[in-house]
């Protein structure tokens, strides 16, 4: 089985996904590069039944390489953000998560970047971009996501969710984690009162003490 490792941690995620609030039912999806190859969720299929077999592996063009089972319907996103999107810091990207988590989702229906309520927007990057609304596994969504994934490693998708990437699905999962909470605080604050935001220079500022930040 070629990307076995890739593809349980694409099952093991899969399943975080729902034991942490971040998908219902069958969506959102996860994918692991390895070289030229993906490993990524399957369409339409229960992350708590998933076994590595069922895991599809795709190429950079979309064709199946391995696999029973036909891969998200977001390939067109996947496949966007592994050939085009570029890191801030120049990492390469082998993770992506896409969540539909509730706060985020809200969020993006009212804004059109994640309100700086908290200095960890910086771990996205200057700023959190809405990617304005397409219909889900377009062209169009992909194009959408790109831009607001420009100098950023994560984005919400008016009206849909989010999507993160890092090196690695750990990193990925973080980024989607930290701004599900972000988004979740801010509608928090928001429900109460009028939230006093970070100034842009301090967000900023944290980008760089992050790339310091962590065991080496």
């Amino acid at each position: 089985m070629i990307l076995a490792d890739e593809r349980r941690a694409v099952c093991e995620y899969a399943r975080r996904l729902t034991a942490d609030g971040l998908v219902v039912g069958t969506s959102g999806n996860i994918s692991a590069r390895s070289g030229e190859l993906i490993a990524v969720t399957p369409t339409g299929v229960d992350y708590g039944v998933l076994t590595p077999e069922d895991i599809p592996v795709v190429s950079l063009d979309g064709s199946i390489v391995e696999g029973k089972l036909r891969p998200t319907s977001e390939m067109p996103m996947h496949l966007s953000v592994y050939t085009k999107a570029i890191d801030p810091d120049g990492a390469p990207i082998t993770g992506i998560v896409h969540t539909h988590s509730v706060h985020a989702t809200a969020v993006s229906t009212l804004v059109d970047e994640v309100p700086a309520v908290h200095y960890m927007l910086a771990t996205i990057g200057p700023s959190a971009r809405v990617a304005r609304y397409a219909t889900y596994g377009t062209e169009e969504l992909a194009e959408s996501m790109l831009a607001a994934l420009e100098g950023r490693r994560g984005c919400l998708l008016g009206n849909h969710g989010t999507i993160t990437y890092g090196d690695g699905l750990a990193a990925a999962y973080s980024r989607a984690e930290q701004l599900e909470w972000l988004c979740q605080v801010w509608l928090l604050a928001r429900s109460a009162g009028d939230p006093r935001l970070l100034p842009a220079e301090e967000i900023a500022h944290v980008v760089e003490k992050l790339r310091g930040y962590g065991q080496k």
